[in-house]
């Protein structure tokens, strides 16, 4: 007998709340004495900007042989909700393509009035119906009816984990989906194999959802960016960590079919499509065409980390800002904007964004943990024995706590 709705929504409400606790055992870069330029937020998350909450939920069940439809199942979706879930307002925002060869809905929105409502989703690239269809059955029951055509355009964005999951076979459901936006909390973040990056590969290491923050300090003003991020790109003989390519030097490891490798030099197996999404949320002030230019600064934090872009590797950056807010039903608020010309302030929050896509990024290989999936692919966790080794060979390593 199917379990009921009420059965699979409690399942999967515990699912996210499980995910949404950071697991102590689990380093991040920093613990590993890994240096990073700025000065991080308390929790060197997104949700160091104030208002903003995240809730994931993931989906692990099935193992063996490919089956379209019952699996084996590595999939999941990262809920940011940049005002708080309670929120009916938009925020402004802007957005930049590395590559366009991917899926970010409600992004006309974006570029016709420089915001959007509700929140922002994170996932596999089948779930994107479902997701979408999710956020507005969501809306539905929780948004007041005379606002209600404000949330007919989700923001949902895919990279594609079919290496690792069933991903025609659909295997989310709206319950899932409620899991994540009910579930969704400010406070620490949990990364690597969780939430839209359960399924995701990077650099050819296990990769998944990376956080991190920044304080920003200019002209007797203070400000927070935070960054999460959904990898699933990168070569490993690109990977930077510190400014040193330990990608090139990092030995076996190496994903598996079977036990047998399917990459590296002894494979010739060609890395196949990848993805990049970046989330940067601030609560400076930045007008639509100001965050724009603040989403194409993650580029160069990607850069830092090595990657070049590859052909048809779909990268994309969303930015949005918490203290420039438009209701469906008032008029418009926000704190005094920043002037184009004030220099020191954009050149502060855009070293920020930088600083915190990096990092970001190093957390989610340093948080993910070795998978095996669909077809018995095994991809494996970034080893951090041979990483820290590699960087105290070049006096990259601080102490640690």
């Amino acid at each position: 007998m199917k379990p009921s709705l009420f059965a699979r929504a409690a399942g999967a409400a515990l699912i996210a709340a499980l995910v949404a606790m950071p697991a102590a055992a689990l380093d991040r870069a920093r613990d590993l004495g890994i240096p990073f330029d700025g000065r991080p937020g308390p929790l060197n998350a997104i949700t160091d900007v104030p208002g903003v909450e995240v809730g994931q939920t993931t989906l692990i069940r099935g193992e063996g042989r490919l089956e379209p439809g019952k699996g084996p199942v590595r999939t999941g979706v990262t809920i940011i909700h940049p005002l708080g879930r309670a929120s009916t307002d938009a925020v402004a925002a802007g957005r930049a393509v590395i590559n366009g060869t991917g899926e970010w809905t409600g992004m006309h929105l974006v570029d016709e009035a420089g915001l959007f409502f509700g929140p922002i989703a994170l996932t596999g690239s089948g779930n994107v119906g479902v997701v979408h269809q999710g956020l507005q059955a969501w809306s539905l029951a929780h948004v007041p009816p005379a606002l209600l055509d404000s949330r007919v355009l989700p923001v949902v964005a895919e990279t594609l984990d079919s290496r690792l999951n069933d991903v025609f076979g659909q295997p989310m459901t709206q319950a899932d989906v409620f899991a994540a936006i009910d579930g969704a909390r400010s406070g620490p973040v949990a990364e690597g194999n969780v939430g839209g990056g359960t399924g995701m590969i990077a650099y050819t290491f296990k990769g998944g959802i990376g956080t991190a923050s920044r304080l920003v300090e200019t002209g007797g003003s203070h400000f927070t960016v935070g960054v999460l991020l959904q990898a699933n790109h990168g070569r490993r003989q690109d990977l930077r960590i510190a400014g040193i390519p330990v990608g090139a030097s990092i030995r076996g490891a190496w994903p598996e079919v079977n036990g047998i490798a399917a990459l590296g030099p002894d494979a010739g197996k060609p890395q196949e499509k990848n993805s990049l999404l970046i989330v940067i949320g601030t609560d400076a002030p930045l007008l639509p065409h100001q965050l724009q230019r603040l989403a194409r600064r993650a580029v160069l934090g990607v850069g830092r980390s090595g990657s070049t872009a590859d052909n048809l590797s779909g990268e994309m950056t969303l930015a949005f800002s918490t203290t420039v807010v438009t209701s469906p039903d008032k008029p418009p608020r926000a704190l005094a904007p920043i002037s184009d010309m004030d220099s020191a302030t954009l050149n502060a929050l855009f070293a920020a964004a930088v600083q915190a896509t990096e990092e970001a990024l190093v957390n989610q290989l340093v948080a993910s943990e070795t998978m095996t999936g669909a077809n018995g692919v095994k991809v494996h966790a970034l080893p951090r024995d041979q990483l820290v080794k590699l960087l105290k060979a070049h006096n990259r390593l601080l102490p640690t706590r």
